[in-house]
């Protein structure tokens, strides 16, 4: 379940700009390069050598002095040298500004000319969210589901307005472009929850000049801010008593959540606290059921996770535990009609298990831990996620690899305890082949019997979906369609969608191309690699059907390996850049990430975390051993902990790669787990260790990329891209930049660049494009030249 914001804040993310007729350009598009003037000796800033120890090892950090931020003189040292560096990388890839600007009208091209998010129905109400023409933040709207149902959200001026009734349709529920003006010109939202009788909107903005989120409750009838509540320090909230309270989590000094409020709106008194938890590596978080019956406490830290419950119909009441169990797990709650359903990834009987599962027990069954499975293991059978409404529970599986998504009807039948899924009935939406990652919507209307999904695959744009529960037909709503040069939107009854039944799957499959499939271009092959260990490593590779054989094109190998995350294999219009120059594109499921796992996540963190980057290097070996890439064409590219493991690659295998985009990365754990500058939560802990551990010592400082720079050898052409605002900050960048200069041979040709990014290159289509462009066009450059 989804906060309010997370999709339609996020979910223009899928719309792209229409493409002129699909053209597949590829040898004449090649980069050729002109002969620059040399380039400029790259920035050497001060060393200060700093010394520290920990189980009696002691080490030195030159460096340690762009972490002070509250040295002023050492910010200024800095501010000095991130200038430097910035005009270092201009100069450096001064030749390539005609290509970048090539690049960058290519990806706009792509981009959706939509300026609209397709809306959600929730109740009576449809919600979205537009850009205004020339405004850089978007509008949150909603207009009544009965007035004008052939209204097109995206075109402007008529918008808001029907011109047969002559009425104004359309109400502006968040300008953020005001919100910009509020706050010192920079508009970034966290969180926003509509109340569930539609009256309020809660909602937390980043105060930059204060460094915390600042929660807003705007009273939607009147068109104003209420007096009460306010905060700061806002982590998370959740609406009670029907949209009458509203209950808020404030963090602490470090940015650690730990106590909740309840605020009754249009009451003088002061806020309640409900719950502290000031405990060092104990964080709260909470949420209601999607019914809003209820609102759910979660409490976890390194050693143990509990959930209580509070009635939303009395806040006050007091809390119930309804679940604990030893060690950090994902604990997700909600309620049907009398029953609780938990879902997660806790031991079970003691036992650790592999994936999440089901669970139930009626609301009023005594104790924690009297709950009961809802279905019985089957080998092949995951459940990667669930979701529900009142009519049905809908379950994101994967079977033998391949992602599946079901519906079975509510309440369920299972009286006399766990059954096979196939014993309830279950409806499949037909899918096309790929698919990498189905994502549910916010389906926020518990009593819409229509749920929508993003259906992801590395050769199709994402298709946002809405399925019929009741009656087993979908559409898609929004997909970029490349090859018909359009993106099809569609609202309310003003709808000339495909729909298909669940059981016209054969029919599905025979037309790939109603999904707007790539595949007639793009090619996505599945390969087994073997680890360094004998482990079988999955890798995904995308190409152009027309690219060369025999191994000489280039490639770029993706890698994140951590947080038991999947990796983002989705379809990326800017990548189409290089893969229509020839360019594979590769992605390493790597041990640490999802797809296999909790055992494939353990496998790749904390004193394991070596087997993730013996994974990434084989999976690199592979693609030069079977010439899929040219031996001296590789690139890596990892964002944040990807960016660990891409580095640490580098330094067991320099001459393995050619060039690495290493996107806010995490490069020097060391000292940030030893000291950190900005909060860490217990899950950075368990997934990198704890250097009050020393065994969890010794691992990081043999995988962390700072501290194991090869001496006296060539590194391949690094693009560093950071920010301030990040919670790997960017002295983590800079530090191992100089480092990298400081102890390897320098070579103009393989440069390490450091390039500041914008803090609001997310809502910013043009800055996404400026900053993929000079990417890619730093990749062309170094592997081509």
């Amino acid at each position: 379940m989804h906060h309010f914001s997370s999709t339609v804040r996020h979910s223009h993310r899928y719309l792209r700009r229409r493409l002129s007729p699909l053209t597949i350009p590829f040898a004449s598009a090649h980069y050729k390069p002109h002969k620059p003037p040399p380039p400029p000796p790259p920035p050497r800033p001060p060393q200060r050598t700093a010394t520290f120890t920990l189980h009696d090892y002691t080490w030195e950090d030159p460096y340690s002095w762009m972490s002070n931020l509250n040295d002023k003189v050492a910010m200024r040292h800095m501010d000095v040298y991130m200038e430097q560096e910035e005009k270092y990388t201009e100069a450096v890839l001064s030749d390539t500004v005609h290509l970048q600007s090539k690049l960058q009208s290519e990806m706009a091209s792509r981009m959706s000319y939509q300026l609209s998010t397709p809306p959600f129905r929730w109740g009576p109400w449809l919600y979205y969210r537009r850009v205004e023409e020339g405004k850089q933040y978007p509008v949150l709207c909603r207009r009544l589901a009965g007035l004008n149902d052939e209204f097109i959200s995206h075109k402007s001026p008529t918008a808001g307005f029907d011109f047969t009734s002559g009425k104004r349709i359309e109400q502006k529920l968040i300008d953020y472009n005001h919100e910009a003006e509020r706050f010192g010109g920079y508009a970034y939202e966290e969180l926003s929850e509509v109340s569930p009788d539609h009256r309020f909107i809660a909602y937390t903005m980043y105060d930059k000049d204060n460094d915390f989120f600042k929660l807003c409750v705007k009273d939607l009838n009147l068109g104003s801010l209420c007096s009460k509540p306010q905060a700061d320090w806002v982590s998370n909230l959740a609406w009670a008593k029907g949209g009458q309270a509203l209950l808020y989590v404030v963090t602490d000094q470090n940015k650690k959540p730990y106590r909740v409020y309840c605020s009754m709106l249009g009451s003088k008194d002061e806020d309640v606290i409900l719950l502290e938890e000031p405990g060092e590596n104990v964080h709260v978080n909470i949420r209601h059921t999607k019914d809003f019956q209820f609102v759910t406490v979660n409490i976890f830290s390194t050693t143990y996770s509990k959930v209580y419950l509070i009635n939303a119909a009395d806040p006050l009441s007091g809390l119930t535990l309804v679940w604990e169990c030893e060690a950090c797990a994902h604990c997700i709650i909600e309620h049907h009609q009398g029953y609780l359903y938990l879902f997660t990834n806790a031991d079970r009987s003691g036992q650790s298990v592999d994936f999440h599962y089901l669970l139930r027990k009626p609301l009023h069954s005594s104790g924690p831990r009297k709950w009961e499975n809802v279905f019985i293991d089957e080998k092949n059978l995951i459940i990667e996620d669930v979701d529900f409404c009142n009519s049905h529970l809908v379950l994101v599986l994967r079977e033998g690899g391949r992602f599946r998504l079901c519906s079975v009807a509510l309440p369920l039948t299972c009286s006399k305890g766990a059954v096979h899924l196939r014993e309830l009935y279950p409806s499949f939406l037909p899918l096309p082949e790929s698919v990498s990652q189905i994502s549910p919507g916010t389906n926020y209307d518990f009593y819409s019997s229509i749920m929508r999904f993003t259906i992801s695959s590395p050769v199709m744009p994402d298709a946002v979906v809405d399925y019929n529960l009741s009656n087993g037909k979908w559409e898609i709503i929004q997909q970029h369609n490349l090859l018909q040069e359009r993106t099809r939107v569609l609202y309310g009854t003003a709808s000339s969608g495909l729909n298909i039944s669940v059981q016209d799957t054969k029919a599905s499959a025979e037309n790939n191309n109603s999904w707007n499939d790539l595949s007639e271009f793009y090619a996505c092959d599945q390969h087994e690699v073997i680890s360094s260990d004998g482990v079988t490593v999955p890798l995904t590779v995308v190409y152009l059907h027309k690219r060369k054989k025999g191994g000489e094109n280039p490639g770029l190998l993706h890698g994140h390996g951590a947080y038991g995350e999947l990796l983002d294999k989705r379809w990326r219009s800017e990548l189409k850049s290089l893969l229509d120059r020839g360019w594979v594109i590769a992605y390493a499921d790597v041990r640490g990430g999802g797809g296999g796992g909790k055992s494939w996540h353990e496998d790749g963190r904390g004193t394991k975390k070596h087997n993730s980057v013996n994974d990434y290097i084989s999976c690199a070996k592979f693609l030069v051993e079977k010439e899929i890439v040219h031996q001296n064409k590789l690139a890596g590219w990892g964002y944040s902990a990807g960016g660990l493991l891409v580095a640490s690659a580098i330094n067991c295998c320099p001459n393995l790669f050619r060039a690495a985009v290493l996107k806010v990365p995490f490069l020097d754990p060391v000292n940030t787990l030893f000291n950190p500058i900005l909060p860490l939560t217990p899950v950075d802990y368990e997934e990198f260790g704890y250097p009050g551990d020393k065994e969890d010592f010794e691992a990081i400082r043999k995988f962390s990329p700072y501290e194991n720079i090869q001496k006296g050898v060539i590194y391949p052409a690094v693009l560093v891209g950071s920010s301030f605002n990040t919670r790997f900050g960017v002295w983590e960048a800079a530090k191992w930049a100089a480092r990298v200069r400081e102890r390897t041979v320098y070579n103009p040709k393989h440069p390490i660049l450091l390039s500041l990014m914008t803090d609001m290159v997310e809502d910013n289509k043009y800055l996404q494009c400026k900053e993929s462009a000079l990417e890619a066009a730093f990749l062309l450059k170094m592997i081509d030249s």
